[in-house]
């Protein structure tokens, strides 16, 4: 896949990514790692609370979200380089057979101030599930690399 330099990138400009689903056991298992709360490790004892039944921890999603997004036709010169994450929402409980897909929207591109060859690309990454639900949302600021001039 080609990869995109900020110059190749447009505001408004959307990226797909291919779909993944999760399973019960990496649910428990991810959980039992790091963040062993019984709505994550037993659908039975998931039962009793808040989200009725056996859900995926969000960091969960939050992980198989860059995964599919590292693998998505968003491909930036130089990798996926993270500066910061805002309005990270969690907005609806990923669950066993759940199939996951990320999509990329840009939202604003401009130049860095104290690297000229570098930018920053503002983008808005939404993970839906099978039913087009989105279980997550958050915007990303990250790195891109401008084109290398033809005589460097």
């Amino acid at each position: 896949m080609k990869k995109q330099y900020l110059e190749d990138m447009s505001v408004g400009q959307k990226f797909g990514s291919g779909s993944y689903v999760v399973e019960a056991g990496e649910i428990t298992a991810f959980a039992a790692e790091f963040d062993p709360q019984p709505f994550h490790l037993d659908d039975q004892a998931a039962r009793d609370t808040f989200f009725g039944g056996l859900a995926a921890s969000g960091w969960h999603t939050a992980s198989i979200s860059s995964r599919l997004l590292i693998d998505s036709e968003f491909q930036p010169a130089g990798g996926i380089v993270g500066l910061s994450v805002d309005e990270l929402r969690w907005k609806k409980p990923v669950r066993p057979g759940d199939e996951l897909r990320v999509e990329t929207e840009i939202l604003e591109l401009r130049r860095s101030r104290s690297k000229p060859t570098h930018g920053v690309v503002k983008a808005r990454i939404t993970t839906t599930e099978q039913n087009e639900e989105v279980v997550q949302s958050y915007v990303l600021h990250l790195l891109a690399l401008h084109r290398p001039e033809a005589n460097d």
